[in-house]
């Protein structure tokens, strides 16, 4: 409702000043940034939108993030090429913000600019041996089995240990424990990258331990994930009958969340359960709850490998449900593994020339418009800069959640644009698009537009029928822009 206000107001009064367009560059070709192109040409008929990414393909997580037995959440790729190809709105893939052109830059040559290039990197636990082989982030594994052209040279170890530790128990944490444990054969079907089934199907790995500070009350995965992983087979589920029980807190907590319920009485179904009567193939899933770590412990074989996680046992704090907070014991105990991966959040980056919350890792901003300085009760921002998706609220929700949050940021920019429609500022042209491409040009910068991402579509696509699967993705640099630039 707020965008049809906003964008009502803005066609009434701002055509009166305008005769030529608005130039809006989105950065990031992810959902949010999508989202937010599609209704900024929905709602602004004088709109030109021009999509830059780093990438030379577009769609960002849809691409690289959702697991590759998950075709069904890739649909929306088909959403976003229509927008991608509609008149007024152009994509230009290899574009790095910060080198091969600066924020500075960008907000010169455009009217706004709105910043959606989620989240890159990985919280950090800050906790002894962080750094030692053998210790991933989930990010990076989910960008290698996706065949993110980042990651291609990822050697995860899957040969090296029959176990693995998952330090975290949301839904990526459960994508990554099901990618390791369900046979591969129900992959070779999928569009997961030919070198990560290749590895997979030569693993070790028979037993994974997804471990969470707090209890199962609290677990941060969805129903739909956690079915779908206690549902591979030949699988054993281990839980900890102790793990089950519940405060009155955690009562309270389950009657008034209907997901956190459904989560628990599926936890405590697989636990009752017990394990599958075949024993052909069989592989192990634990869920250990109430640990925290403390240290990452040091091979004395091979040096500077992991060989174990300490873990300190933890208690929950607070008498608010959904607010419980793990508190640790001063027990410890340890466990020997080869391969951990972090599952405990994503990172934004910051860039030059932007304000940036380093403790909550987003974007200071009012309904997507960028914060620069607040003074007392003066809130100063930053002219024709917003923000939208994980940059803007961090890295939380699903893809659907990159709907509502551009809808917010699209009617912030509607508002403005009305309020300050005959100041200069916004009644002057900008080269926009025109201008971008001779600031690439300049800086010998190769751009992949659209066209050349159809091309790289098509040979995936090409490549991928002769295996029998959707695509066969190209994984390196050098490949996608060789057959992007033919």
């Amino acid at each position: 409702m707020a965008l049809s206000r906003a964008r009502a107001l803005f066609c009434r009064s701002f055509s009166t000043f305008a005769s030529h367009p608005t130039h809006i560059c989105v950065v990031g070709s992810g959902p949010a940034g999508f989202y937010t192109a599609e209704k900024l040409l929905k709602a602004l008929p004088n709109a030109q939108v021009d999509i830059i990414d780093r990438l030379p393909t577009p769609f960002g997580l849809v691409r690289s993030g959702v697991a590759p037995d998950h075709p069904e959440t890739k649909i929306v790729v088909n959403q976003f090429t229509r927008v991608a190809q509609h008149q007024r709105c152009s994509f230009f893939g290899n574009i790095k913000l910060g080198s091969s052109i600066s924020l500075l830059d960008l907000r010169e040559l455009y009217h706004t600019v709105v910043l959606a290039y989620g989240a890159e990197s990985d919280r950090s636990l800050k906790i002894p041996g962080e750094d030692l082989c053998g210790i991933q982030s989930a990010r990076e594994f989910v960008w290698w089995y996706n065949g993110h052209p980042d990651c291609r040279n990822l050697n995860p170890g899957l040969k090296a240990t029959d176990t693995a530790v998952i330090l975290g128990q949301g839904n990526v944490a459960l994508d990554v424990a099901r990618i390791l444990l369900r046979p591969t054969s129900e992959l070779a079907s999928t569009d997961i990258a030919s070198h990560a089934l290749e590895a997979l199907q030569e693993s070790s790995i028979r037993k994974v331990l997804l471990v969470g500070r707090r209890g199962p009350v609290q677990a941060a995965c969805t129903a739909k994930e956690l079915r779908e992983v206690l549902g591979i087979k030949n699988l054993h589920i281990h839980i900890q009958e102790a793990d089950l029980l519940k405060s009155p807190t955690d009562e309270e907590e389950v009657k008034n969340s209907r997901i956190q319920r459904r989560v628990y009485e599926l936890l405590a179904k697989a636990a009752a359960s017990g394990p599958p009567h075949s024993g052909t193939g069989l592989r192990e899933l634990h869920f250990v709850f109430f640990r925290k770590p403390e240290e990452f412990l040091s091979s004395v074989d091979k040096k500077d490998h992991v060989a174990g996680v300490r873990f300190e046992k933890t208690v929950l704090e607070g008498s608010s449900p959904g607010k419980q907070i793990a508190r640790g014991t001063g027990e410890f105990e340890d466990l020997d593994c080869q391969m951990v991966l972090k599952s405990i959040g994503y990172k934004s980056v910051p860039i030059d020339g932007l304000p940036f919350d380093h403790q909550k890792g987003i974007v200071p901003n009012i309904s997507g418009r960028v914060v620069s300085n607040v003074s007392g009760d003066a809130i100063q921002l930053e002219e024709g800069l917003y923000v939208c998706g994980w940059l803007k609220r961090g890295p939380s929700g699903i893809i659907a959640t990159n709907l509502y949050c551009a809808e917010e940021t699209v009617a912030s920019i509607c508002e403005d644009l009305d309020k300050t429609a005959s100041e200069s500022f916004f009644s002057s042209p900008k080269p926009g698009r025109e201008g971008l491409i001779r600031a690439l040009d300049d800086q010998n910068v190769r751009y992949v537009p659209f066209s050349a991402w159809e091309k790289i579509d098509s040979v995936e696509k090409r490549l991928g029928s002769l295996e029998n699967k959707p695509r066969e993705k190209l994984t390196t640099w050098e490949e996608l822009l060789k057959v992007a630039m033919e």
